[in-house]
């Protein structure tokens, strides 16, 4: 019963795009190094397959910066893949995109000037000005199972097992350490970002972009958890325990700004939040103050670590003195470690007390006409 419920939320929650815009190839003048054709090549760019526990090889792009300061994994909301947004990916992460290699879309993004493109775009550019350029340098994404040239189907369980096989990869081939990494969830992607930044304690931080509560509560302002609803963020946030920034449209029509203020409420260690008037699901990043932020949080949580490592290393150096250091440990937990459980009720009741309301539960959006609501209003996760 619990797999059946699984799979119909998720065909409210996936929309891969049909067929993928883009494929991936083997170039054999480099050793059969992987490359995307559909776009320019770069050599600072790594194309990889990894496979999931799950046994599904997903797509994923590393961008390779030589005075990087932190990574940011980026995961995606649930309309676009990796080959509509690749080009401006690349450009967003390297130098600001000039005048004449940009226009705007249909819904006022930014998105470079290539005519195969034409998805709503997740990252975009305002005012020429790339939100991490000079601050973080190295980026990630990846496309989910069942998205562009990744195999297998979209659910919770993968994207949790997509998410975990690209922090492994960069943990084992690029040498990432845990306070090095920034994770970034944007919509449906805040599930697979909390799932792991809560078996993560070490971690820089978490930006959360438009995020939901779970996925039951997008289509229902229900008062508790079902054991049916998928990425139950409202259970996992309280395990955070890095900073995390909450960036959320007041005028948001698929997600309610109510899901962001939440998860923020319930955070350990809370971040200075964005609370964009007027801002929608999918336009935030048109807004000055949505890269200003961005920028201030990542610089802020460089130097807070920073700061951190340099106490440690003055403790660890006395501590030298009169112990002998320890070995075999590890500067990070691995993925899929034990974690306790959190009460769902007392995560529940927390919420109560913060928006009391006697008003009985009401469907914002029944299930025999989601699709077409979908439809009507372009609504995307």
């Amino acid at each position: 019963m619990g797999g059946i419920t699984s799979s119909i939320a998720s065909k409210f929650a996936f929309f891969p795009p049909s067929p993928p815009s883009y494929s991936v190839i083997g170039d054999e003048s480099c050793a059969g190094r992987l490359l995307i054709p559909e776009v320019p090549r770069r050599d600072n760019v790594d194309v990889l397959k990894l496979r999931t526990r799950r046994g599904n090889e997903i797509v994923a792009v590393h961008l390779k910066h030589p005075k990087a300061s932190a990574t940011l994994l980026y995961s995606h909301g649930n309309a676009a893949d990796l080959g509509q947004m690749f080009e401006l990916f690349v450009e967003l992460s390297l130098r600001p995109l000039s005048p004449k290699r940009r226009k705007r879309s249909r819904n006022n993004n930014f998105v470079l000037s290539r005519p195969s493109s034409s998805a709503t775009t997740t990252v975009v550019v305002a005012n020429g000005d790339p939100p991490f350029r000079k601050v973080t340098g190295l980026a990630v994404r990846f496309d989910y199972s069942g998205y562009g040239q990744s195999t297998g189907k979209p659910t919770e369980c993968n994207t949790y097992a997509d998410i975990d096989a690209v922090y492994k990869c960069l943990k084992e081939q690029y040498g990432l350490k845990d306070d090095q990494l920034i994770l970034y969830g944007q919509s449906v992607g805040s599930g697979p970002t909390l799932d792991l930044a809560s078996r993560l304690p070490n971690l820089r931080a978490v930006i959360l972009h438009s995020p939901i509560l779970s996925g039951l509560r997008v289509l229902y302002p229900v008062k508790r958890t079902y054991w049916f609803d998928i990425y139950k963020n409202i259970d996992k946030i309280g395990m955070v325990n890095c900073p995390v920034l909450v960036i959320h449209g007041t005028a948001d029509e698929v997600v309610d700004c109510s899901h962001g203020k939440h998860l923020w409420e319930l955070s350990k260690e809370k971040y200075e939040p964005l609370w964009l008037n007027g801002g929608g699901h999918c336009n935030l990043e048109l807004y000055p103050e949505f890269i200003k932020h961005l920028k201030k949080f990542v610089l802020t949580v460089g130097k807070s670590k920073a700061a951190t490592n340099g106490s440690k290393s003055t403790t660890v150096d006395s501590d030298r003195q009169s112990k002998p250091a320890e070995s075999g440990t590890s500067d990070a937990s691995q993925v899929g470690s034990d974690l306790p459980e959190v009460s769902r009720n007392s995560l529940d009741s927390r919420l109560e007390k913060s928006k009391k309301s006697n008003k009985p539960e009401k469907s914002r959006m029944s299930t025999d006409c989601s699709e077409r609501h979908r439809r009507r209003r372009g609504l995307v996760w």
